[in-house]
């Protein structure tokens, strides 16, 4: 896959005079769903923004799809973009607002029509469609931003908190259509607080802290990498007892913390893999009857805090 078909940000900083909003990143997002992760003020919002061309570099280059974005004109034919913020012109409607966007972007009356209708029914608005922006709910608002950013059918989608006021149905509506665009070929760069729908969703995560990325890839294999940070797993069975002392015995547990009702433990061990081999072999041999078995610990949430240590701030 050449750069011709990823987002690429070449060793990018920018500074707010002596403020530090991102420092020396370097990204290569292919295809797919890629979630940015971090607190707030960790410079989540200024990468997408230096993405899409809202805000210039101070040092470092960024292209998309081989578009570099100091051309507007030709880079927001292949990028949509759907601000964190609200910021509507007064007095329109859902589909007078996404008409108008279209017939900005070059199109037909007839073609900016049909499309301001297709997004809106792509994100279930078309109840709504002839109803004042500024009369919306958050989570309409939301919908009609996002309605906005996808109906010119762009390659690429760069998502500020995309989830933020949706009802439970709209937020997995939405998820769905993420899906289906990405399967597509499209690129959805999402920032997004949601964690447990982030690890769902996501094909590559970016964890970002202070202006730096911190870690990126799949958030598994970034998981198995820290190997000083002993994995958390949960196992529910009949005799847990019997599980701890064969881990301890075999050198597969840092630590093991017995369940209150006495049908489980939470055990801490450096090789997750050689822990689920020897479960195997115990379920067999001891006739073990195990209920669940899951890790605690293998997902966003816990990987950056293992990164940033509890003082990163909040997520």
């Amino acid at each position: 896959m050449t750069d011709q078909d990823k987002i690429v940000v070449d060793n990018v900083s920018k500074f707010y005079g002596e403020v530090l909003g991102v420092n020396r990143v370097c990204l290569s997002i292919p295809p797919g769903i890629t979630s940015l992760v971090g607190p707030n003020g960790a410079g989540k919002t200024t990468l997408l923004n230096l993405i899409c061309g809202l805000l210039r570099p101070t040092k470092g280059k960024i292209s998309v799809l081989g578009q570099t974005v100091n051309e507007p004109d030709l880079l927001y034919r292949k990028l949509g973009y759907c601000s964190q913020f609200d910021a509507f012109p007064r007095g329109l409607t859902g589909l007078e607002l996404i008409y108008g966007y279209l017939k900005v972007y070059g199109l037909s009356d007839r073609e900016a029509h049909q499309m301001a209708w297709s997004a809106l029914e792509t994100v279930n608005l078309t109840d709504a469609a002839n109803r004042r922006v500024h009369a919306y709910s958050k989570g309409m608002r939301q919908r009609v931003k996002l309605a906005q950013a996808i109906s010119h059918r762009p390659q690429v989608l760069i998502l500020d908190e995309p989830l933020n006021g949706l009802d439970p149905m709209a937020r997995a509506e939405v998820i769905a259509l993420f899906q289906r665009l990405a399967a597509d070929g499209a690129h959805v760069l999402i920032s997004s607080h949601i964690l447990h729908e982030v690890d769902m969703i996501s094909d590559r995560v970016i964890l970002i802290n202070n202006g730096y990325v911190v870690a990126e890839g799949n958030i598994r294999g970034v998981r198995d990498e820290m190997d000083e940070h002993p994995m958390q797993i949960m196992v529910r069975c009949d005799r847990p007892a019997a599980v701890a002392a064969k881990a301890f015995e075999q050198d597969h547990a840092v630590e093991v913390k017995m369940h209150e009702d006495g049908q489980g433990l939470m055990i801490r061990t450096r090789s997750a893999d050689q822990f689920y081999l020897m479960l195997n072999r115990i379920v067999l041999d001891c006739n073990l009857n195990v209920e669940a078995v899951a890790p605690a610990d293998d997902d966003v949430y816990s990987v950056y805090q293992y990164l940033i240590g509890t003082d990163g701030g909040r997520l």
